[in-house]
C-alpha cells in the first residue's frame, strides 16, 4: 500500500493527527498499519509507531435551581468559539478524572456555582468533529455564582426564558429541550442521540 505524507490531506479529514512521530521525531505517513488495522492512521516510518486519533470528550452539567428544577443555569461564554453565546457549563474531559469530575471542574469553573451532581442525563455523538458530549443533571445549593475567565454572565432561566436563538451549540440545545421535556413528565431518564 502507498504511503502518503499527511501534508497532502485537507485539515478537515486529519484535523488533529501528528506530523512528527511522539516517539522518535520522524516525518509520519498515513497508511495501513501492519498489525492488521482497516484504517488508515498516521504511522511513524522509522519506529513504525501508529498514531490513533480518538474522539474527544466534551463533559458538563445541567444545574438546576428550585425544588421543582424549574430554572437552569447558563454561562454566557467569554473564549471563541461562540464567544457571546449562551451555553450549559461544559468543557474537556482532562486525564485522570472520570466524565463526573470532569462535569464537576468544568461546572466550578466556568460558573462558579456550588451544586450537587446528580446521574448521568444525556451522551451525545458529534462524529462530524469527533466528539461525544456527556451531561449530568445537577441540584444547585445556592443561586451565588462566581464566574471564571471562560464566562462573561452565569444566569438563571426558565424555559420560556431560555435564549433559545442564542445558545452556543446544538448539544446544548438537544440536551435543554431533553431535560424541559423530562421535567413536565416528571421522569427523569437517560438519553442517547447523535447529532450530525
Amino acid at each position: 500500500m502507498r504511503s502518503v505524507p499527511l501534508g497532502d490531506y485537507t485539515p478537515t479529514m486529519y484535523r488533529s493527527a501528528p506530523k512528527y512521530c511522539h516517539a522518535c521525531g520522524t516525518a509520519v505517513v498515513l497508511r495501513l498499519p501492519d498489525d492488521g488495522d482497516t484504517k488508515q492512521r498516521a504511522v511513524c516510518p522509522a519506529c513504525h509507531m501508529v498514531h490513533y486519533q480518538n474522539p474527544l470528550n466534551v463533559v458538563g452539567t445541567v444545574p438546576t435551581w428550585g425544588n421543582d428544577g424549574a430554572q437552569v443555569l447558563l454561562c454566557m461564554r467569554n473564549i471563541e468559539p461562540r464567544r457571546g453565546k449562551w451555553t450549559l457549563p461544559a468543557g474537556f474531559m482532562e486525564l485522570n478524572e472520570t466524565t463526573a469530575e470532569g462535569a464537576k471542574r468544568e461546572t466550578v469553573e466556568e460558573a462558579g456555582a456550588q451544586f450537587e451532581m446528580q446521574d448521568l442525563f444525556s451522551l451525545i455523538n458529534v462524529a462530524k468533529v469527533g466528539q461525544v458530549h456527556l451531561f449530568y443533571r445537577a441540584r444547585l445549593l445556592s443561586t451565588e455564582f462566581d464566574p471564571g475567565t471562560e464566562t462573561i454572565e452565569a444566569r438563571l432561566f426558565t424555559e420560556s426564558e431560555v435564549p433559545w436563538d442564542e445558545l452556543a451549540f446544538k448539544t446544548v440545545k438537544e440536551t435543554l429541550k431533553l431535560y424541559f421535556n423530562d421535567r413536565k413528565a416528571a421522569k427523569f431518564g437517560f438519553h442517547a442521540l447523535d447529532i450530525d
